[in-house]
Order: C-alpha cells, then sequence, then structure tokens
C-alpha cells in the first residue's frame, strides 16, 4: 500500500482534492478557512495502485490549531513515498504558502504542485509564479470541475514503485465513536492505537469531520472512526454539516461505540441512544471519564444510566478512562465478539422449536376472546438479525409481547447485546378478507 499525503496552506482546496480523487464526499468542504484539523485517510485506486490518500489541515494557519496541525501534518509526512502540495495561484503566494515550501524542502521527498482552481486553460497565466519554488512543472488542476487529475496522478506515478501487495482476506470491522462534544472520543481513539493521530484539546467541538484510523487487534483488522460530537443545536453551519457526516459514518459502520461522560448524563444521551437504536447496529456504551467518579456516587451514576438507557438496555456497557487506559482492551473484545454475533444465522427448525417454548412460557396476546396465533418463523436477514414470523392478526400484537420475544431471542438464542428486528406476516382467513376487501 502506498501514502500520499496533500499538504498547503489553509482554503486552497485540499479537501475538494481529497473527496475528487477518492471518488466521494469524505471530508467536509466549506468556504471558509481551518475546517480540516486531524489528518483523514482515503483509500484510493489508480493503474494498478492501491494509495493511501492523507488530506490534512491548513498549514501555518494563524490560529490556535496551527501547531497542532502541522504535527498531524508531519505523521502524514512518515512514509509518505510522495506529497501533493496544493496551491491557488489566482490569489498569488501568500507568506504562508512559503512558509509550507520551506518546510517541505526540509523534508527531502518527492513534491508535485497542483495549481487548484485553475477552471481553464485562460487560468493557467496565473502559474507563471509558481516555478520560482524549486519544485519543478506545476500541473494545472481544478478540483471542482474534475480538470487535470489524470495528469496530477500521472506525476504522482512516476515516485511509486509497482503494487505487489496482496489485497488482505480478513474485511475491517468499521466502528463509530458517537457521542456530544467533549467526552472524550478522540482521547480514546488515541489511546486505543497507540498514537496521537486525533487533535485533543479541551474545548467542544475539536473534530469537525469524521476520522478514520486502521488498526490491528489480536489478527483482527479494525477501521476506527472518530466522529464530530452531536451537539443538540449546532452552533454553526459547518457544525450542522459535521453532524450529518458523522451520522453517514454511522450508517456505513459495523458498530457503535456510544461515547458517554459519567459525570454528564442528560436527555441529550437518550437522543444519542436513539441514533444508535434506530441504526440497527450492535451498540456498546462507553462510559468514559469513570475514574472521575467519587467511590460514593458510583451506584448513583450506574442507576442513572440504566433509566435513561433503558431501551437499549440489551447493549453491553464499558467502563473506561483514556487517561489511563482503563477498558480499552475491553472495548475491542466485546467489537469483536458482537460483530460475530451480528452476522448469525440461525437454522429455520431452531426458531420453531423455540416459538413453541416462547408461547407456552408467556400467554399470546387475546382481543375480545380472539388469540394471537403464531404459525411459522423463520430469519430473513442477518446484521442485523431479522425475524419474519408468520401469524393469523399482526395488529394483535402488542408492544410488549414483541419486546419480549425479542429478550427470549437474545438470550435463548446467544444473540445478547445485538438489536433484533421482527417482521408480522399475516396469512390464513383474515389476509384473504382484506384481500378482497381490498379488490372490491
Amino acid at each position: 500500500m502506498h501514502k500520499v499525503a496533500i499538504v498547503g496552506r489553509p482554503n486552497v482546496g485540499k479537501s475538494s482534492l481529497f473527496n475528487r480523487l477518492i471518488g466521494r464526499r469524505e471530508a467536509v468542504v466549506a468556504d471558509f478557512p481551518g475546517v480540516t484539523r486531524d489528518a483523514k485517510e482515503g483509500l484510493m485506486l489508480y493503474h494498478n495502485h492501491r494509495i493511501t490518500l492523507i488530506d490534512t489541515g491548513g498549514l501555518w494557519s494563524g490560529d490556535e490549531w496551527e501547531d497542532a496541525i502541522r504535527q498531524k501534518a508531519e505523521w502524514a509526512m512518515e512514509g509518505a513515498q510522495a506529497i501533493i502540495f496544493v496551491l491557488d495561484p489566482r490569489e498569488g503566494l501568500s507568506a504562508a504558502d512559503y512558509e509550507v515550501t520551506d518546510w517541505l524542502r526540509r523534508l527531502n521527498k518527492p513534491v508535485i504542485i497542483a495549481a487548484n482552481k485553475i477552471d481553464s486553460p485562460k487560468h493557467e497565466v496565473y502559474m507563471a509564479e509558481l516555478w520560482g519554488l524549486g519544485f519543478g512543472e506545476p500541473v494545472a488542476i481544478s478540483a471542482e470541475h474534475a480538470r487535470g487529475l489524470d495528469d496530477l496522478l500521472d506525476r504522482v506515478m512516476e515516485h511509486l514503485p509497482e503494487d505487489t501487495e496482496d489485497v488482505p482476506e480478513i474485511a475491517p470491522i468499521r466502528i463509530s465513536l458517537i457521542g456530544r462534544p467533549n467526552v472524550g472520543k478522540s482521547s480514546l481513539l488515541n489511546a486505543i492505537t497507540q498514537t496521537d493521530r486525533a487533535i485533543v484539546a479541551d474545548q467542544p467541538g475539536t473534530t469537525r469531520d469524521s476520522l478514520d484510523v486502521e488498526w490491528d487487534y489480536g489478527g483482527q483488522r479494525f477501521v476506527l472512526v472518530d466522529t464530530a460530537g452531536i451537539r443538540k443545536k449546532p452552533d454553526t453551519a459547518i457544525e450542522d454539516y459535521a453532524i450529518q457526516r458523522s451520522q453517514a459514518a454511522i450508517e456505513r459502520s459495523d458498530l457503535i461505540w456510544l461515547v458517554l461522560n459519567a459525570g454528564e448524563l442528560g436527555d441529550h444521551e437518550l437522543k444519542l441512544a436513539n441514533l444508535a437504536y434506530d441504526s440497527g447496529k450492535p451498540v456498546i456504551v462507553v462510559v468514559n471519564k469513570w475514574d472521575l467518579v467519587p467511590d460514593e456516587d458510583l451506584k448513583r451514576v450506574e442507576k442513572e444510566l440504566n433509566q435513561k438507557l433503558n431501551h437499549i438496555s440489551y447493549a453491553p456497557r464499558v467502563y473506561t478512562s483514556a487517561i489511563n487506559e482503563y477498558g480499552i482492551h475491553d472495548m475491542l473484545a466485546e467489537a469483536m465478539k458482537l460483530h460475530e454475533k451480528w452476522q448469525s444465522r440461525i437454522p429455520t427448525s431452531e426458531l420453531n422449536r423455540w416459538l413453541e417454548v416462547w408461547q407456552m412460557r408467556q400467554a399470546v396476546p387475546n382481543f375480545h376472546g380472539k388469540k394471537l396465533k403464531m404459525y411459522f418463523m423463520t430469519q430473513v436477514e442477518t446484521a442485523p438479525p431479522t425475524f419474519a414470523i408468520f401469524c393469523n392478526r399482526a395488529d394483535f400484537v402488542t408492544r410488549a409481547y414483541e419486546g419480549f420475544l425479542q429478550n427470549r431471542i437474545r438470550e435463548d438464542l446467544q444473540l445478547a447485546g445485538i438489536p433484533v428486528r421482527l417482521k408480522w406476516k399475516e396469512k390464513g382467513p383474515y389476509k384473504r378478507e382484506k384481500k378482497n376487501e381490498a379488490d372490491e
């Protein structure tokens, strides 16, 4: 796997280029600087080369994030075989551009200048100044209009050897970390990977886009996705868009770590739990900063958790501290166990044996002397496990009875911690009557 980094000062179009090259909108793009802070990875394929492309934050931004962003960019340079230096020649070279140039020279790596926002040949006159930077002929591109990208990649390929690596056989498990701002998601990710991949600060809203990090644990590959903190009411348009990106990351994930602050539980946690539950993905409740809870308050906090998260009471909990790495291995071990269960398939014969047992354990709903009759049960989907039950009257199924069956499935079929879906399908005289009425 080859590694190529994209660098430049703020607001020259690095994230737009990153999105265009990997073929999807992975990075948040806005018309003002400072949106990207962490180094974001994406996989792209080009002419038999598999490339890890890294989008970095704007260098020499002159704000409070300048040092942290430069540290992440320096990490991105480690192992990079080529660097794409993005400039906006229509604005002219700035002091920050020259700072980045001096920094890149010291790295002694191949650098290709991407002259962005050259939307047509008439704009190429702006590129003359770029020759003086000493990195050879600049490549005219427009990330917005997909102009010149093949020329840019052909220049990058000159510095990459032929890709002969085998594609890993083990598919990674994608896990999203979600939670309100400042609960410690980025600190947990850094503790798990034993790196400083994510920028960590005391102020909320530091992470403004989802950040994917590949990690190996016990022979299993993971992609850990650090999402932007989800507020009740976003303060800015960029936060609102970052939240949408977090929700999209959840949809693409296999599991969810719902990160809570042990000392801050409110209605917002209930909303986040609903978001996790509605996704249909296995959820692990990660109670972070557990080391800060006084001993005399432990039982009270656990009681509050039980009350607020009652509707996902099936979800396992892990108590952690990113500072002292308490509970970190439990997060990964629990994730591996749940992922295997999430893809389980139960034989139909076993399901119907249990269906008879469950009806004997708990009386079926009865409406005006008419009982719910369940004839047959089969599994129709995995991930999440989804079961179809054929019955006489779907409208006889109460929420309480459906919950009873879901609990029984999790307990008796070894699916503890897994969200279970039930689909009710009618058969028999009542279904025929409704069809006849509809035909009339």
